[in-house]
């Protein structure tokens, strides 16, 4: 649990002191009682019974549970999602070739990406954009899973490795609105809105509920936009990017002339983009890696964890405190403290 304004707090401090002088009152009264043994009444007083203590203690944790509750609790729960739009960002880069992950690395990533789209719901959109040098929308967010899966399996080994772009190109298949600058590596104009159209205020990373992309790369980004900064304009509309990197350290490519070339896998960068989107990234070592990671999301994308501010449920507690306080009270002593 964390609190939005945790210098509130320190008011829990009166707690003890409040009690201290509770215990104080009822030495007095004991004191009084020393000095006027004859009084029966002084001897029966609600103070000196086990039982006279229940409502001043039920106060003090009311009081307590207030000061709690002006401090704005929050905790994260886990709650139903419907993501109406998931898109489906893949590496096609030639290191996608690597054959450290059977059958290689593309061929493993297309049968784990086909398993992922046959367990959504009917209703969910699924879109697939591909990047390399370059990202294209290979297929538009649609419900149609043949075309889907069709789009999927087309994809091919290609080029160098531009993760922002394809940030970006999925950004811009949700919004469609957006306009969207690879060469420049942003979105056009301040606020990404297209011309005529009123500007984009930023919402909070991961607030967005209604679509969410999924990047998979095995490689460092060498060309395009920077990742990161890509991932920044999706946290600023509350998009999440959920990370998937493959490959191992083994992995590597044959080149025209017969060398090799080792392909490494900028993990840092990809737990980068997850945390500022709020998402979740993962690595995948081998084929049946990447098929558990896929199911794991797709247990993600069925129930969000959301950070959730509970002051109500405090103030509730409190209140029902005193009231249970004064009327423990009333029916014991026939009157409220």
């Amino acid at each position: 649990m964390t609190f939005l304004w945790p210098e509130a707090l320190v008011l829990l401090a009166a707690i003890p002191l409040l009690a201290a002088l509770y215990a104080a009152a009822l030495r007095r009264k004991r004191s009084a009682a020393l000095r006027y043994p004859g009084l029966e009444r002084v001897r029966i007083a609600p103070g000196w019974s086990l039982r006279g203590h229940v409502p001043p203690l039920l106060l003090l944790l009311a009081l307590g549970t207030l000061f709690i509750a002006l401090a704005r609790p929050a905790a994260v729960m886990r709650l139903p999602s419907r993501y109406e739009t998931v898109i489906l960002a893949m590496d096609v880069s030639g290191s996608m070739r690597a054959t450290d992950v059977s059958p290689n690395r593309i061929g493993a990533a297309k049968e784990a990406a086909k398993a992922f789209v046959a367990e959504q719901r009917p209703a969910t959109r699924i879109g697939v954009v591909a990047f390399s040098d370059t990202a294209t929308l290979v297929q538009a967010p649609t419900r149609n899973r043949e075309d889907i899966l069709a789009a999927i399996e087309r994809l091919a080994p290609l080029r160098a490795t531009a993760i922002g772009s394809g940030i970006l190109v999925a950004l811009k298949a949700i919004f469609p609105d957006l306009e969207v600058d690879l060469g420049a590596g942003s979105l056009r104009g301040a606020d990404g809105a297209a011309p005529g159209k009123p500007p984009l205020k930023p919402t909070a990373p991961g607030s967005y509920g209604s679509a969410v992309i999924i990047l998979l790369t095995d490689g460092q980004n060498i060309a395009g936009p920077h990742p990161v900064e890509a991932a920044r304009l999706a946290a600023e509309r509350g998009v999440r990017v959920y990370t998937v990197g493959i490959g191992t350290d083994q992995g590597e490519i044959r080149l025209s002339d017969g060398w090799t070339m080792r392909v490494l896998l900028d993990e840092d960068t990809l737990k980068h983009i997850a945390n500022i989107t709020r998402a979740e990234y993962f690595n995948a070592g081998n084929a049946l890696d990447l098929k558990k990671i896929y199911r794991t999301l797709n247990s993600r994308l069925a129930t969000e964890g959301n950070e959730i501010e509970v002051t109500a449920l405090f103030s509730a507690a409190a209140s029902l405190l005193v009231l249970l306080s004064g009327l423990l009270s009333l029916l014991w002593f026939g009157r409220i403290l």
